[in-house]
């Protein structure tokens, strides 16, 4: 389907309020471009370690709406104007100028598909649903990821980093937590591993959804993977779901509870690849819910943070066992005593 793409030049003091005006006209939906610099929380919401550069805010703002191309644009787009006129008295709105250009739908859930392709990390095999096993490769291990909205195919340096950590830790008795699952890709490689045990926590609900999907997709059970949403960081009742969530899981006597609530015995690995800031909050809080000798895996650090996860990794108590890198991407690995 095509659809007559409208561009509207004003200003970021007006922009709100003109977005306003366009949706009372009948515009189901305004993207807005601007320049306006991003805020501390804006940058904790959008999980990057470096910052794009940014151009210098000019105090202009583009509006774009779309409209079908069977429906004549002529009677709104003199609303529109004449409104501005009316804001122009009492508001800077800019140009006002409107460029017009035509466009046709785009599947943005589904058009990455083109560039996600099988590959292998060492012995595994990841592959998409939408593709076969060649012949050659009948030997590996195999895992079908779709990540869908969700974080995680594998291809990411930093998600190959704890995979061959996890290779070299997990056991067959292995009870492991996942802090950011994504697509899941990790706790299900954890269980091909050999892993007893995988518990899941994500804030995100896409992830929640796709690592369900996941799951069916790599015959695992329900009774195997727990995931979650939620904040381990600052959420009590997501720390005590994630306390209880193994407390029947393997030996019986190892789930018992310290008085400072504290799991006695806790999760055997503990895996997070998320942004240093993040690793520098969880860590505290990881070691509560690690065993003695637990391990800790770390990734998704830039290599100029890796001062910063390591020095907080021993200050919560943990014994770095070794450093990882591929690229510019660290992984820190420690025990904890």
């Amino acid at each position: 389907m095509k659809w007559n793409k409208f561009r509207l030049k004003t200003t970021t003091e007006a922009e709100d309020i003109v977005s306003s005006m366009l949706a009372d006209l009948g515009v189901e939906g305004v993207q807005i471009e601007d320049k306006v610099p991003l805020t501390a929380a804006d940058k904790e919401q959008m999980f990057v370690d470096i910052m794009p550069e940014a151009e210098e805010d000019d105090g202009t703002a583009y509006l774009s709406f779309y409209l079908d191309v069977e429906k004549d644009a002529t009677g709104l787009l003199a609303q529109i104007r004449e409104e501005l006129a009316d804001m122009s008295v009492y508001l800077d709105v800019g140009e006002c100028t409107i460029e017009e250009s035509q466009t046709e739908d785009v599947d943005w859930v589904n058009n990455w598909k083109q560039y996600f392709h099988q590959f292998c990390v060492d012995d595994v095999l990841i592959i998409p649903s939408w593709e076969d096993v060649s012949p050659q490769d009948t030997d590996k291990l195999v895992i079908h990821i779709d990540p869908g909205t969700a974080f995680g195919t594998g291809m990411h340096e930093t998600t190959q980093l704890c995979i061959r950590q996890l290779r070299k830790y997990v056991t067959e008795t292995a009870r492991l937590l996942d802090v950011g699952c994504g697509s899941g890709i990790l706790g299900m490689l954890a269980l091909k591993f050999g892993a007893a045990y995988v518990v899941g926590t994500d804030l995100d609900p896409c992830a929640i959804t796709a690592t369900h999907e996941n799951m069916g997709r790599n015959g695992i059970l329900d009774d195997r993977y727990e995931v979650m949403i939620g904040n381990i960081i600052d959420d009590v009742e997501v720390q005590d779901k994630v306390r209880r969530a193994i407390e029947n899981v393997g030996d019986a006597g190892r789930a018992c509870v310290r008085d400072d609530s504290e799991p006695v015995g806790g999760y055997d690995i503990v895996v997070a690849n998320i942004l240093a800031e993040v690793l520098v909050e969880l860590t505290p809080v990881v070691v509560k819910h690690l065993k003695p000798g637990g391990i800790y895996i770390t990734s998704g650090i830039i290599d100029d943070k890796e001062r910063t996860v390591v020095e907080c990794v021993k200050k919560a108590g943990l014994d770095v066992l070794e450093v990882t890198y591929q690229g510019e991407w660290v992984s820190v690995t420690a025990k904890k005593p």
